[in-house]
């Protein structure tokens, strides 16, 4: 959570119990707010809880910081460190932006203005497949028949793949990175196959130093859209009792 104060340390980590979102028996309760937003800050609050607590509890969600991460391995050994659905796809999103902006300068040599197909596309690549009106999907498909446009449709066709991935019915399908580079969702468009190597679309394996990509509870999962200001969630979620959330947003408070 963000303060605007002059002085002092302006984040705050937000702890919250998600048990009752998970057990459909209420909203999430508020447990703690701890100042700062560091690896010592989450780990002195998991330290001071009792033994029982910290066994109990199975997945800690979070953003990418490296310090909530090695913070929950080292007071919850047990638990599984994974990243939440919000910041992968998130992510993927910020990916696909930067391919299209190295793409429009390589082929136009300067930055999107007005007319140029990828700079009208930009938005209609950050919608989910599902969402596309008519009129997004020709669009779609009239950038994608350009060459010098295949890396931007391969990165794409992953970010895609990663919102089917945690919209799918079945939360086993999601659950490991093998299962989003592979699950290829139905196209609306005609497959290419004078595509090079540069349109491979597998993402490939995941960063060492990124959590997992274990997809969480149906209740966590939210609709996503890239390039969304984010809220910063580590939540950690015991198997009964209590599910525990530690959050850090820069939301005005």
């Amino acid at each position: 959570m963000w303060r605007h104060t002059r002085h002092g340390d302006k984040y705050v980590t937000v702890i919250i119990d998600l048990t009752p979102v998970r057990d459909g028996t209420g909203p999430a309760r508020l447990l703690d707010m701890v100042k700062g937003r560091s690896k010592s800050a989450f780990k002195t609050w998991l330290a001071g809880r009792d033994d029982p607590w910290r066994t109990r509890v199975q997945v800690v969600a979070m953003d990418g910081f490296t310090g909530f991460k090695t913070a929950a391995s080292e007071e919850l050994p047990s638990a599984a460190c994974v990243m939440d659905p919000f910041h992968v796809v998130r992510l993927a999103g910020e990916g696909l932006e930067k391919c299209r902006q190295r793409i429009q300068q390589a082929t136009l040599g300067h930055r999107g203005r007005r007319g140029d197909p990828l700079y009208q596309a930009r938005r209609t690549l950050h919608t989910g497949e599902a969402l596309l009106t008519d009129r997004q999907r020709e669009r779609l498909t009239v950038l994608f028949t350009a060459d010098e446009h295949a890396e931007v449709e391969a990165t794409w066709g992953a970010y895609q793949r990663i919102i089917t991935a945690y919209r799918d019915p079945e939360p086993r399908h999601g659950k490991t990175p093998h299962a989003i580079g592979h699950r290829q969702p139905a196209r609306w468009r005609p497959r290419r196959a004078d595509r090079g190597p540069q349109a491979r679309s597998d993402p490939g394996p995941p960063c060492r130093g990124r959590p997992g990509l274990l997809r969480p509870p149906g209740h966590q999962q939210r609709t996503h859209r890239g390039g969304s200001t984010a809220a910063w969630n580590t939540c950690a979620a015991p198997p009964s009792g209590s599910a525990t959330s530690p959050t850090t947003s820069p939301a005005a408070s």
